[in-house]
C-alpha cells in the first residue's frame, strides 16, 4: 500500500532527528541534505549516458547502501561523496560535511550504527525520485521543504537564518510580477541568498505561469549555506544557476564588463536584519559601485546598505522585493534621509506589514518592501497593507496560512483598498508625515473600542448606535432587526434607544427560524452545490500520472471565486477550509490515486486509508449498523440498571456491600461467592434477593455484550467482502461524494454557524449590558442593604 506523503515526511524528520547525536540542527542539516542530494542524483541520473549530472562508479547512493554496517562507513561515505563531487565540479559544495567526524557522529560502533541507520532512512521505496521535479507533485520538493522548515525551527535564534519561510517567499514571488516574464534570458538575483529558497519560489512562479526557465544568480557569504544553495539549485532542476560565496556588500561578484554592478530584471532578498558589521572590508563613502547615492547608512545598522544594493542591482525596468525589519519604515537620522530620497524617486511600489515572530532567527515584526523602477517616474502613491493580524501559531513561531498569503497577493496585485487592511497612500500624505512610512500612521488596524452608553445605563434600552454597528448583518437580514428590536419607551422623550423583543435565550432561535436567514442559508448552500457540480468531474477524473497540486490549485481558486461576493462570509475562510482538508486528508488520498488508481483493495488488504470502513457501513449496511446500535443501547440500559442498583444498595450498609470484591467491585464471581455463603440463611433473604437480582443483570449484560460482539463481527465480515466487490464508479462515489465533499459541506456550514453565532453573541452582550438601569440597581441595592440591616439587628448588632 502506498505510503502517505504526510507520514513519509514526518517519519523522515523524526528518524533523522533521533540520529542527530552531538550536533544541533543547523549542523545536522548539512549531513541530511547531502544524503538527500546524493539519493536524488543517483535516482535521476545513475546509468544515463550524457546526463546533466554524472554519477561515477563508486559515487552513488547504492554504494552508500552497500556500506551499512561497515566499520569504515564514515570514511568510505566521504570517498563516495568526493567521487561524485570531482565528476561534477562540486568540490566545496557537497563535501562540506565530514561523515567521519567522531565528535559529531560518535566513535566506533556508535558512528557505524548512526550512519547505517541514516542511510537506511533514505533507502525506502517511498523516497523514489525517478522522474520527479520540485514544486510539481514530487516528493523531493516537499521533502526538502519539510526538512528545511524543521531544521530552521530547531536551529535556535541565531542559526535559522538560512531559510525564509515558504509562505513569505511565495508572497514575494507573486507581487514582483515575475509571472509576466517574456524571455528565458531575463534574470533573477538574490544578494543574500541563504539556501536559495527565495530565488526558487520566484523561479518556479515564472516557470509555472509561462514555462520560461529564467536565469538565476545568487551570492551568500557563509560557506556551508552557499554550498547548500548550490545543492538546492540542482535538486530543484536549476543546475545552471550561478551561486557565489562571498560578502555581497564588500565584494559583490556579479559585475558588468565596465566593472560596475550587473543589473537584473528581478531581485528578491531577505538580508540579515540590522547587521552591525555591514561595512567591514570596504569604505562606503568611497564605494566604487556608487550604491549609496541616497545616503550612507548608519555605521551599526546595515538595513539600508542592502536596500540600496538592491536598487543599484535593478535594471531601469527592474522589480524587486526585500524583507526588512519594521524599523526601516520610521527610523530617523541617516536612514530618514535615505528613505525620503528613495520615496521622492518613486522606487517604492508598496509595503506589506507582516506578523511578528514569523522569521527564523528573530522575533521582531518585519515588512516586505516592493520595488519597481519601471513605473517610478509616474508613481503618485505607495500601496500599503497591514497584514500583521493574519496568521496562526505554529509551535514557537507564527505562520502565514494559505488564506493569508492569497489575501495579501490578491489585495496587492489588484490594488484593493480595504478598511483597516490596505490603502493606496498618496506621496503628498507621506511627505506631510515627514516621509515616515510606519504603517499605523496610514492604516488603523486596531479593533474599535466598545464604548458604553451612560444614558442607556441610567435609563435602560439598547443604543441605536450599537445596533447600527451591525449594519453588515441588517443589509442581509433587515426584517430580522425589526423582529428582534422595537423602539424603547423610556418616558424621557428619548428615541435613540431600542428594546429587545425576545428573551436573550431565544435570540439564536429567532434568527435561525427567520425566513431571511433561511434564504441566506439556502443561497450559500446552493453556491456550494454549484461549485460541487462544476468540480466533481475534476475529482472523479483523477488518474495515475496526474498532478495533485495542479488539481488543488484549480479547486481552491474556483471555491474562492464562488464565495468571493457572498456577504457576511469571508471567502478566504472558506478557501482555507479546503486547504486545511487538503493538508489533513485530500492530499494523501490524491497522492495515492495518482500512483495506485481507484483501488478498493491494495496488496490483498482493504484500502481503508482511501475508503474508511465507516463509509462502507453508512452506504451499504446502514440497517445492520442500526441493529448493532440498538443492541448496544440495550446493553447500556442494563449497565445503567446495574449502576443504579450499586448506587442504591452498594453502600457500606447496603444489601450488596458484602458481595463486592476487595477492590469494591461487584463481579459475577464475588456475587456468587456471597450467595453461596448465605445459602440456607433465613435471616438474609432480602440480601439474597438483591444479590440474585444483580447477578441476573450481570448475566443479561454479558449476554447482551456477546450479541453486540457477534453482530459487529458479522458486519465486519460483510464490510471486508464489500471492498472486493466495489466497482470503480462505486469507489468514486464513496470517496468523492461521501468522504471529500461531505466533509467540505460541513466546513461551509460551519461558516454559516459562525455568522449566526457572531450576531447572536453581540446582541446578547448588548442586552445583558443594559438590562438593568442604574436606578433599578440602586433600588435593588437599597432593598438588599435594608434586609442585611434587619438580619444584623435580629442578631443583636445595633449601631447609630
Amino acid at each position: 500500500m502506498a505510503i502517505k506523503k504526510s507520514e513519509l515526511y514526518s517519519s523522515l524528520w523524526k528518524s533523522c532527528d533521533e540520529l542527530r547525536g552531538g550536533m544541533d540542527a543547523s549542523q545536522y542539516k548539512d549531513y541530511v541534505l547531502v544524503l538527500l542530494f546524493v539519493k536524488y542524483i543517483s535516482d535521476k541520473y545513475a546509468g544515463q549516458k550524457d546526463a546533466l549530472i554524472e554519477v561515477p562508479v563508486g559515487g552513488s547512493f547504492a554504494d552508500m547502501v552497500a556500506l551499512k554496517g561497515d566499520k569504515e562507513i564514515g570514511d568510505k561515505i566521504n570517498i563516495i561523496i568526493s567521487n561524485l563531487a570531482e565528476a561534477n565540479d562540486l568540490k566545496g559544495v557537497i563535501d562540506v560535511a565530514d561523515f567521519n567526524d567522531a565528535e559529531k557522529l560518535g566513535k566506533g560502533k556508535e558512528m557505524v550504527d548512526r550512519l547505517s541507520n541514516l542511510v537506511s532512512i533514505f533507502n525506502t521505496p517511498g523516497l523514489d525520485f525517478k522522474g520527479n521535479r520540485a514544486e510539481g507533485d514530487d516528493i523531493l520538493g516537499d521533502a526538502y521543504e519539510y526538512l528545511m522548515r524543521h531544521f530552521a525551527t530547531e536551529s535556535g535564534k541565531s542559526k535559522g537564518q538560512f531559510y525564509t519561510p515558504a509562505e513569505a517567499s511565495l508572497i514575494m514571488a507573486k507581487v514582483i510580477g515575475i509571472e509576466k516574464v517574456v524571455s528565458a534570458n531575463q534574470s533573477l538575483y538574490d544578494l543574500t541568498c541563504g539556501s536559495g529558497s527565495l530565488m526558487l519560489k520566484a523561479h518556479d512562479e515564472a516557470l509555472n505561469k509561462t514555462g520560461l526557465d529564467i536565469t538565476i544568480y545568487g551570492q551568500e557569504m557563509d560557506n556551508a549555506t552557499a554550498a547548500l544553495a548550490k545543492m538546492n539549485m540542482i535538486l530543484h532542476n536549476c543546475p545552471t544557476a550561478e551561486i557565489w560565496k562571498d560578502n555581497t556588500l564588500s565584494s559583490p561578484y556579479f559585475k558588468q564588463p565596465d566593472g560596475q554592478l550587473k543589473t537584473f530584471d528581478f531581485v528578491v532578498a531577505n538580508p540579515p536584519f540590522s547587521t552591525k558589521a555591514w561595512s567591514n572590508g570596504f569604505n562606503p563613502a568611497e564605494d566604487e559601485y556608487h550604491r549609496f547615492c541616497f545616503g550612507i547608512p548608519p555605521a551599526k545598522n546595515g538595513d539600508y546598505a542592502f536596500f540600496q544594493h538592491i536598487l543599484a542591482s535593478l535594471k531601469s525596468t527592474g522589480k524587486g522585493a526585500v524583507i526588512l525589519p519594521h524599523g526601516v519604515l520610521f527610523r530617523g537620522g541617516a536612514e530618514g534621509v535615505i528613505r525620503k530620497n528613495v520615496i521622492q524617486r518613486g522606487f517604492i511600489k508598496g509595503i506589506i506589514g507582516l506578523p511578528a515572530n514569523l522569521f527564523y532567527g528573530t522575533g521582531i515584526p518585519a515588512c516586505i518592501i516592493v520595488l519597481d523602477k519601471e513605473n517610478a517616474a509616474a508613481r503618485k502613491g505607495i500601496f500599503m497593507i497591514d497584514a500583521s493580524k493574519g496568521y496562526i501559531k505554529d509551535g514557537n513561531k507564527n505562520r502565514l496560512r494559505a488564506q493569508d498569503v492569497h489575501k495579501i497577493v490578491d489585495t496587492f496585485n489588484k490594488q484593493i483598498e480595504t478598511a483597516k487592511y490596505a490603502r493606496l497612500v498618496p506621496v503628498a500624505e507621506i511627505e506631510a508625515n515627514d516621509f515616515n512610512l510606519n504603517l499605523p500612521r496610514y492604516i488603523d488596524s486596531s479593533d474599535a473600542e466598545d464604548l458604553q452608553d451612560i444614558a442607556a445605563h441610567l435609563n435602560g434600552g439598547i443604543p441605536h448606535d450599537d445596533i447600527d454597528e451591525l449594519a453588515a448583518y441588517w443589509q442581509v437580514f433587515p426584517a430580522v432587526r425589526a423582529q428582534l428590536f422595537s423602539q424603547a419607551e423610556l418616558g424621557h422623550g428619548i428615541n435613540t434607544y431600542s428594546q429587545l423583543n425576545v428573551e436573550p435565550g431565544q435570540i439564536k432561535a429567532t434568527i435561525f427560524a427567520h425566513r431571511e436567514f433561511t434564504a441566506f442559508n439556502q443561497q450559500v448552500t446552493q453556491l456550494f452545490a454549484d461549485w460541487k457540480t462544476g468540480n466533481t468531474p475534476l475529482l472523479t477524473g483523477i488518474q495515475p500520472g496526474d498532478r495533485p497540486k495542479a488539481l488543488i490549485d484549480v479547486l481552491s481558486e474556483n471555491l474562492l471565486e464562488t464565495f468571493r461576493s457572498v456577504p457576511l462570509i469571508d471567502a478566504y475562510d472558506v478557501y482555507q477550509h479546503l486547504l486545511d482538508y487538503w493538508s489533513e486528508t485530500l492530499q494523501d488520498d490524491a497522492w495515492q490515486l495518482v500512483h495506485e488508481g481507484w483501488q478498493a483493495v491494495l496488496d490483498g488488504k482493504a484500502n481503508t486509508d482511501l475508503i474508511p470502513t465507516a463509509l462502507i457501513v453508512a452506504r451499504y449496511f446502514n440497517a445492520e449498523r442500526q441493529a448493532i446500535d440498538q443492541l448496544e443501547a440495550d446493553r447500556e440500559a442494563i449497565s445503567r440498571q446495574m449502576e443504579e442498583q450499586d448506587e442504591e444498595l452498594g453502600g457500606e450498609d447496603g444489601l450488596l456491600a458484602e458481595g463486592k470484591t476487595d477492590k469494591g467491585k461487584l463481579s459475577s464471581k464475588s456475587v456468587k461467592d456471597r450467595l453461596k455463603a448465605l445459602k440456607n440463611d433465613q435471616e438474609a433473604l432480602e440480601e439474597q434477593a438483591a444479590l440474585e437480582a444483580y447477578l441476573a443483570l450481570i448475566e443479561q449484560e454479558s449476554a447482551a455484550a456477546k450479541k453486540v460482539k457477534a453482530a459487529q463481527k458479522a458486519l465486519d465480515t460483510q464490510v471486508i467482502r464489500q471492498y472486493a466487490q466495489l466497482s470503480e464508479a462505486e469507489i468514486k462515489t464513496l470517496v468523492v461524494e461521501d468522504k471529500w465533499l461531505a466533509a467540505l459541506a460541513t466546513s461551509v456550514q460551519s461558516e454559516l454557524d459562525r455568522v449566526s453565532q457572531a450576531l447572536t453573541g453581540r446582541i446578547k452582550q448588548l442586552a445583558e449590558r443594559y438590562a438593568t438601569p442604574l436606578p433599578k440597581l440602586t433600588e435593588e441595592l437599597e432593598t438588599l442593604a435594608s434586609r442585611v440591616d434587619d438580619h444584623l439587628k435580629k442578631m443583636g448588632f445595633v449601631w447609630d
